[in-house]
């Protein structure tokens, strides 16, 4: 049988070794859990493409449109248009607006959500103002385009195949705002 010093040895070994690989599952725990929703779309998540499909299906959805501004951003940010008909399958173009009501340049960055969140796996971003910081200089008003499609998958998936209207919502933050690395760990692409 081991002496008790052994023994303390052994279990400080252990216990150390638990330690460790706590803190590197912590560190690995944001791009694990990145990449996870990148793929299946959980929570939310939009999928990012090159292009849409080269056919588009008969069958429409909804799309709504929502804009909210972080109080610590002095922009004013809202859509061109808050509901749109689009044919799944087929690529649409959307367009929001935000200007800079401030006495200086600012820089915000985007965060975004679909819901409900089983229709985050069939939304495809194929070009996002959300990719990118946004600078607006005091005054400045800019067009942030978003092309998209809602994949024809959506209509084989027995948890989404249902859904008739998907709402996409973005927020700005300053991009110096730390609240912003934690939103962006499950939205950004």
């Amino acid at each position: 049988m081991a002496d008790a010093p052994t023994k303390n040895r052994r279990i400080a070994i252990v216990a150390a070794s638990v330690f460790v690989g706590m803190i590197g599952l912590s560190y690995a725990a944001v791009p694990l859990y990145k990449a996870f929703c990148q793929t299946t779309g959980f929570g939310g998540t939009t999928q990012r493409a090159t292009k849409a499909p080269d056919k588009a299906t008969d069958q429409f959805i909804m799309v709504r449109f929502d804009a909210n501004t972080s109080s610590g951003l002095p922009w004013e940010f809202h859509p061109r248009q808050t509901v749109m008909k689009v044919k799944i399958g087929e690529q649409s173009m959307a367009y929001y607006d935000a200007r800079n009501t401030g006495t200086k340049t600012t820089t915000g960055t985007a965060v975004f959500n679909v819901s409900p969140p089983s229709a985050g796996a069939f939304f495809d971003k194929i070009q996002c103002f959300c990719f990118t910081k946004q600078t607006l200089k005091a005054g400045q008003a800019e067009e942030l385009p978003v092309s998209f499609f809602v994949d024809p998958a959506l209509l084989d998936d027995a948890d989404a195949k249902n859904i008739k209207e998907i709402t996409l919502s973005y927020t700005f933050y300053p991009a110096s705002d730390p609240a912003v690395q934690s939103k962006t760990v499950a939205n950004t692409n």
